[in-house]
């Protein structure tokens, strides 16, 4: 019965623990995904998360352990644009919007 109990609680805790810090989201270009193989980074507080690709959809996810306030790094074609979100227990989505003027990429929350 211990066994029993231990195990249940385990499987009520691990999806509460296992969506802490997540920063998920969509990037898109022109009205349109962005497409696959744009880098996103992410900083928070002292630690730097490495890098994960977009999908063919423009879509991403970072699993990050820190909540609070944290950088996105977007990089395309070798141009990096940054944009601050807050990571929180439950997860954040944070959809991006990037564009290129005048040589330099930007992104902003959708």
């Amino acid at each position: 019965m211990k066994k029993v109990l231990t195990t249940l609680a385990l499987m009520i805790a691990l999806p509460t623990l296992a969506s802490a810090g997540e920063i998920y989201g969509k990037i898109t270009a022109g009205g349109a995904p962005a497409g696959e193989g744009i880098d996103v980074a992410a900083k928070c507080g002292a630690k730097t998360y490495p890098a994960v690709k977009t999908d063919k959809t423009g879509s991403y996810h970072l699993v990050v352990t820190e909540t609070g306030k944290c950088t996105l790094t977007v990089t395309q074609k070798g141009q990096s644009a940054s944009v601050d979100v807050n990571s929180y227990d439950e997860g954040a989505q944070a959809d991006l919007v990037i564009e290129t003027k005048d040589g330099k990429l930007s992104a902003r929350r959708k």
